[in-house]
């Protein structure tokens, strides 16, 4: 059950997503809500991290409390080189070609937020372009042994071991997390909902 005190919902399982939000003080509940996360054949990468993020925000008003009025925020994070996307790994050697596609390459990770209460949707999207060093192949075996980038998009995790292969990034870090906390607290801020900026006894 909800916590009683949350200020909203979120629809996601992510430790990271929850860590971020806690970051910044936020009062939320968390709904398991899967989805199926397939791109239409037709679909650009910015139109499937939307429409997840939407899905999955829309996943947990189904489930949400009869009578819970709070909005649910739904987020989907993608990493995508040139066209294509580059999930979360199928399989090992799945996870290696990734590596390898981008090593000494810049790529994109785009980040999607939506939140809706019901009556009112609003939505934003992040893109930042990461550039990786070099990887050298022993390098890639010994990240992918050490179990971090089997769940993670694009096969890596900038706020972990693989912070040593980023050489820069041009935009929203938390986005790469997955969960771009600019654009996260705009959308809160639209439904009234403020972290560690509301005032002392607000929501008591």
């Amino acid at each position: 059950m909800p916590a009683p005190d949350a200020d909203f919902h979120l629809a996601s399982g992510s430790p990271r997503r929850r860590e971020l939000l806690a970051q910044l003080g936020y009062r939320f509940g968390v709904l398991s809500a899967g989805i199926e996360e397939v791109q239409g054949a037709s679909e650009s990468g910015e139109d499937y991290v939307l429409r997840v993020a939407r899905e999955k925000a829309a996943a947990g008003l189904a489930i949400r409390p009869t009578g819970d009025t709070r909005p649910v925020l739904g987020a989907d994070t993608e990493v995508l080189l040139g066209d294509r996307v580059l999930g979360k790994p199928g399989s090992r050697e799945d996870g290696l070609a990734m590596l390898a596609q981008l090593s000494g390459r810049t790529h994109l990770v785009l980040s999607a937020v939506a939140v809706n209460d019901g009556r009112h949707e609003c939505v934003a999207l992040s893109r930042t372009k990461v550039s990786l060093r070099e990887l050298a192949p022993a390098e890639i075996e010994a990240y992918w042994a050490s179990g971090e980038p089997c769940d993670k998009a694009g096969a890596y995790a900038i706020q972990g071991l693989a912070a040593v292969f980023v050489e820069r990034i041009e935009g929203s870090y938390t986005g790469v997390v997955g969960l771009p906390l600019f654009e996260t607290a705009a959308l809160l801020r639209e439904f009234g909902i403020e972290g560690w900026q509301r005032e002392p006894g607000e929501g008591a």
